[in-house]
């Protein structure tokens, strides 16, 4: 979307629906890019309501409080709504395998002095941690594998690789938890499937001691359909991006709650 077009012109595009006594409006610009907070952390957008006023060629733009507008790129949307439509629009937060965002805070029961149990809630600014679903592992390499893949980046930027995983709709995690003896017998490996349009079934990434490097296995049943060897830990969100990420997480998923009435004229038009 092309910033500086929609900023020249959404003023004639909202005036006939910011109050005549107020001199100024506000509004947020929704085309897939992160928010960043005024302390620079990336942050993840809540939903809201609102009502269609205008679309373009380009965007389509939402009245959301008295002077506050929202302006969703058209090409982003998974439903067009028209001009009065009311509307509910959830753009993309990066979420946790359980199905919360991100920056839910974490809660933990704790006991005071006299046994008596309290709920602690803790919430880190800029911390949006996805944490893998599995048990910690007592071989180190895999604690390494578990580590990297909840806190490097992807290569957007804004999410983690577990972000990644969960935005491809990984579950059923499997892993080889070996013994340092057994560590080239059974090498370290976290399994799980994915279902994207890019590709369904199983990825595995596994530690291959001999190299110090990563590989990946995509299967279909029992079928390995595609490895890639000689895979470095800076490199695993680059490859499973390429792999497994068809970019629909991008998408702003829009809901219309009510479509504005016709008129038989406009009926006829339509």
């Amino acid at each position: 979307m092309d910033h500086q077009a929609i900023r020249t012109q959404l003023p004639s595009l909202v005036a006939k629906h910011v109050p005549r006594n107020s001199r100024t409006f506000r509004f947020k610009i929704f085309d897939g890019e992160p928010k960043v907070s005024t302390l620079g952390f990336f942050i993840d957008p809540q939903p809201f309501d609102g009502t269609v006023i205008a679309t373009t060629d380009a965007a389509i733009v939402v009245k959301t409080g008295r002077t506050e507008f929202a302006v969703l790129d058209r090409d982003l949307v998974t439903e067009q709504p028209g001009e009065g439509d009311k509307v509910q629009v959830r753009p993309y937060a990066r979420r946790r395998f359980d199905g919360q965002r991100a920056d839910t805070p974490e809660e933990r029961t704790e006991r005071s002095s006299d046994g008596t149990a309290y709920t602690v809630k803790t919430l880190i600014l800029g911390s949006a941690i996805a944490k893998l679903p599995i048990p910690t592992p007592q071989c180190p390499e895999l604690q390494a594998l578990i580590e990297q893949l909840e806190e490097l980046p992807a290569p957007d930027g804004y999410r983690r690789i577990t972000h990644l995983l969960v935005d491809a709709d990984a579950r059923d995690f499997t892993w080889v938890d070996p013994k340092p003896d057994d560590i080239i017998k059974s090498p370290p490996a976290l399994s799980f499937t994915v279902a994207t349009d890019k590709f369904e079934g199983q990825v595995t990434v596994l530690y291959e001691r001999v190299h110090d490097l990563y590989a990946m296995e995509l299967r279909h049943g029992v079928d390995v359909v595609e490895r890639v060897d000689e895979v470095y830990f800076d490199s695993l969100g680059e490859v499973l991006e390429r792999l497994i990420d068809d970019g629909r997480w991008r998408q702003i998923q829009v809901e219309i709650l009510r479509t504005r009435a016709r008129t038989p004229r406009q009926e006829l038009s339509a």
